[in-house]
């Protein structure tokens, strides 16, 4: 049952891998060898020497076509050399929980029919069967991801040299006659080709190796617990039918003892039951909603003899990996969220405070991310790295102590996206659970005296912006929009950069302030040396306010604009304005820079965040 039958196969257009993975269509990922060709082409990528007797995780996010998908890379995987294959029960694992099995998981010794399996390795890699936020089911999308050794997303010379292989496949080598995996049980499936090669495959509970992670090694659970048993205190994780769910009933309700109203949609669906599996003001509409916020993300009216929203909500995507922090009738931005984690890190997250360290020893954010983080690591006095968005870019410098950096070890780390990304060096992905852990330790820790009334978000928040000034931020979505349109669009903005630098563009006035830099922005490792040029285009002002534009890398269908703008307000200002209101003249400009919808017909945003 482990030969090796060959298929002949042909090249495939359009499978480069975007920001995290490919992602196309679900139709698409269905058609004649599409899958199989990307597996193929990933396998052929990868080291013989890693692949040969090697170990490797499979498994995803729960959505349509994921449990078939899971079955043809376990046969690929076979037919390569790989011995051990380590699927999540059901094929589920959360895309940060991939992260930690990869690094952290310990092989099995006997298979369930008492065959020996002694001498496994650990894991070289995983594949992530995903398409993070996109939305699921027959109609929707799906993705594939390579995570490296590290558990983090591959870099772009594996990406590149995936890409290469697609573009010369010729032939698919599969086990073919290897039986399909029962999922749905955690077991330990030995097959022997009576020659001396073993193929084992282990099931195991999706849950156990993130929530030991977490428990044991990044947060004080007892605290947490004594927060969660508080009478005034309660909460909402609305886990959007994703892969979320087992893990948000697993910490919030098996450790810490929250009742189950707690974890909203905490089952898992392959059409994530019919809503858009992303965590923001739009799509987490029944979040909002119980949270008494407005889809602006301001408070919305308390109705007439309804309870009271709960101290604190957040949400997850489909694979888990982004979240959305929520106060009673108060939305956090992400970029407030991993600053304020930060500042509260050392004293409220042991993991910040193991082997002496005084909290976190540097912290990263994206370009278009706000500066609130920056003010944070001033203050602190660590480094504070600017990357290009993709979590691939904090992954090598939480893996920085290499001679190529000058030795130096940047961990303990924060990192944060403004697209709803948080996360630490447990892992080498955002971790959604772990923000809303972090935010409950911070609430813990605020909260310790139960004798005094609830320190709620709200005013952990604005207590911060008193304290470091408030970064008003907000991003506005051009989602499926012509990609010819969009792409002429950064052509004319590249442009106008280039004039400006040479003195040809004449000055920007925005409610009497001035451009003062334009640039495309350009990122070169600080620990590799790579180049990624070309991720996003940037305008600021006399003020500090920004506008930054991108071509996204994490659509299906056409193409997707990102418009960011932000303004930043000392503790002295006024911190209390609508976000609408203090970036009114920034959005003005930003429509006449652009010229947006003379380039894409759209007069609205899909998304407002």
């Amino acid at each position: 049952m482990l030969a090796v039958t060959e298929i002949p196969t042909s090249p495939i257009e359009g499978q480069k891998p975007g920001t995290s993975g490919l992602r196309k269509s679900t139709a698409t990922f269905m058609g004649p060898n599409y899958l199989q060709n990307f597996v193929q082409s990933t396998l052929n990528a990868l080291p013989a020497a890693q692949l040969s007797g090697g170990t490797l995780v499979v498994s995803g996010d729960g959505r349509y076509f994921m449990p078939e998908a899971v079955q043809v890379v376990i046969k690929m995987a076979a037919a390569a050399g790989v011995d051990r294959i380590w699927v999540g029960q059901h094929g589920l694992l959360s895309t940060p929980a991939v992260s930690a099995v990869i690094r952290n998981r310990k092989p099995a010794e006997v298979a369930t029919d008492g065959t020996a399996v002694a001498g496994g390795k650990a894991a070289f890699g995983g594949f992530i069967l995903t398409a993070s936020h996109n939305p699921g089911g027959p109609d929707g999308d799906f993705g594939v991801k390579y995570n490296c050794e590290n558990g983090g997303p591959a870099p772009e010379k594996i990406t590149d040299a995936i890409f290469a292989q697609t573009q010369a496949l010729t032939t698919l080598r599969v086990c073919a006659a290897l039986p399909d995996i029962d999922l749905g049980t955690p077991a330990v499936h030995a097959f022997s080709d009576g020659g001396g090669r073993t193929v084992v495959v282990e099931v195991f509970d999706a849950a156990e190796d993130h929530v030991a992670l977490l428990r044991d090694g990044v947060f004080d659970f007892g605290a947490l617990k004594a927060l969660l048993a508080r009478p005034d205190f309660s909460m909402a994780y609305d886990c959007m039918h994703g892969v979320q769910g087992p893990y948000a009933v697993a910490v919030l309700q098996a450790e810490l003892g929250a009742p189950a109203s707690a974890c909203l949609n905490a089952v898992p669906s392959p059409t994530f039951g019919g809503v858009h599996a992303d965590p923001n003001l739009t799509y987490a509409e029944e979040l909002i909603e119980v949270m008494h916020v407005t889809r602006l993300g301001t408070r919305a009216p308390h109705p007439a003899g309804a309870p009271p929203p709960p101290d604190f909500g957040a949400a997850a995507d489909g694979d888990a990996d982004r979240n959305m922090i929520l106060g009673a009738g108060f939305f956090v931005t992400p970029s407030d969220s991993v600053a304020i984690i930060t500042a509260y890190a050392e004293r409220a997250i042991p993991f910040f405070r193991q082997g002496g360290a005084a909290g976190p020893r540097a912290v990263a954010r994206s370009m278009p991310t706000s500066g609130a983080l920056d003010r944070v690591a001033a203050k602190l006095g660590i480094t504070c790295f600017e990357v290009p968005t993709g979590w691939k870019f904090f992954g090598n410098l939480m893996d920085s102590a290499t001679p190529a950096f000058g030795g130096a070890d940047y961990t303990p780390f924060v990192c944060g996206e403004e697209s709803f990304g948080t996360g630490a060096n447990h892992v080498r992905e955002k971790d959604g659970l772990w923000a809303v852990l972090a935010w409950l330790s911070i609430l813990a820790f605020r909260n310790a005296d139960a004798s005094v009334p609830l320190v709620s978000v709200e005013q952990i928040v604005r207590e911060h912006w008193a304290e470091y000034g408030r970064n008003y931020y907000c991003r506005y979505d051009y989602e499926g929009v012509d990609k010819a349109g969009a792409t002429a669009m950064m052509a004319r903005l590249v442009g106008m950069v280039d004039m400006f630098n040479l003195g040809g563009a004449a000055p920007l006035a925005l409610h009497g302030n001035t451009l003062v830099k334009a640039d495309e922005f350009c990122y070169t490792d600080p620990v590799d040396g790579s180049v990624s040029a070309h991720q996003g285009i940037r305008f600021i002002f006399g003020d500090g306010s920004r506008i930054v534009f991108r071509l996204s890398g994490t659509g299906v269908a056409g193409a997707t604009v990102r418009m960011y703008l932000e303004r930043y307000v000392d503790g002295a200002g006024d911190l209390g304005m609508p976000t609408a209101d203090a970036l009114a003249t920034l959005v003005a400009a930003a429509l006449e820079l652009s010229q947006i919808e003379q380039f894409t017909g759209r007069t609205e945003p899909s998304v407002i965040t």
